[in-house]
């Protein structure tokens, strides 16, 4: 059966009808652009828009969201409107869709994907997680389990956030050639590994689309750098698999198939 994902970008909200038992996109996904200011209620009209498109009612959603998000509510917002922080996002998004809705976070959504379906697939070890786009989103998983919420892309660079030097949003804002970009994104994960110390870290957002450009020149770093398989769909993927998971029925079984529950 297949789950409705719905990927809230700082620059575009996507969604599309997934296949849990393949981990695919059923039909090619629909973006808008994220509004500006991105308000609660705006987004929550996107994503609507979104949802809409495809004709989807009254069964089971998931909606990423970039930021913290604790048991259906958004605690922090770094490229959204500040208003988002507190506010009860499955419950306004449930009650603007009619449909009961499930919210996390969008790296961890990602990091889900890639685990099950891609990049990450069979990893036992601790595997992290990046997507690179408007800011830095992580997902850290070990033994196969999430850590949650972890945002290292707010980790500290050289006296910045990480994700304002070595973003896609800053390697385009800066016109940074890709080796340059490359360094910035070298020195950043040599600072995760002396944290986290994985066998593995995961390239995704839409730049791993032209991991080709800049993996090889990423130097000094012993984890295996690999970019995500599932590019810029994961996060869709992820909140459809948190979705059929948490509502019962014969989503939350094709979930549970396709994670090996």
């Amino acid at each position: 059966m297949d789950v409705f994902g719905v990927d809230i970008g700082g620059s575009g909200i996507k969604g599309a009808p997934v296949d849990l038992k393949r981990g695919e996109l059923t039909e090619e996904r629909f973006k808008i652009l994220t509004p500006q200011p991105a308000t609660p209620d705006a987004v929550a009209d996107t994503v609507r828009e979104v949802v809409a498109n495809f004709g989807w009612s009254g069964r089971p959603v998931g909606v990423t969201f970039p930021g913290v998000v604790v048991d259906g509510t958004t605690c922090t917002a770094a490229n959204v409107a500040k208003d988002w922080v507190g506010v009860d996002a499955a419950g306004l998004l449930g009650e603007r869709l009619d449909s009961p809705v499930t919210v996390l976070n969008d790296a961890d959504a990602a990091g889900l994907a890639e685990l099950h379906y891609g990049a990450a697939r069979g990893r036992r070890g601790t595997v992290v997680v990046l997507t690179f786009g408007t800011g830095i989103g992580s997902a850290v998983f070990t033994g196969g389990k999430l850590v949650p919420n972890t945002e290292l892309g707010h980790l500290e660079l050289n006296g910045h956030d990480a994700e304002t030097r070595a973003s896609t949003r800053a390697k385009d804002e800066e016109d940074l050639s890709w080796q340059r970009w490359a360094r910035r994104v070298q020195r950043y994960l040599a600072h995760v590994e002396k944290l986290f110390t994985p066998e593995l870290f995961v390239i995704g957002g839409g730049v791993s689309r032209k991991a080709e450009k800049f993996l090889p020149l990423i130097e000094g770093v012993s984890a295996e750098i690999l970019p995500a398989q599932l590019q810029n769909n994961a996060g869709i993927v992820g909140a459809a698999m948190a979705a059929g998971a948490a509502w019962p029925g014969p989503a939350a079984a094709a979930s549970s198939a396709a994670s090996g529950g």
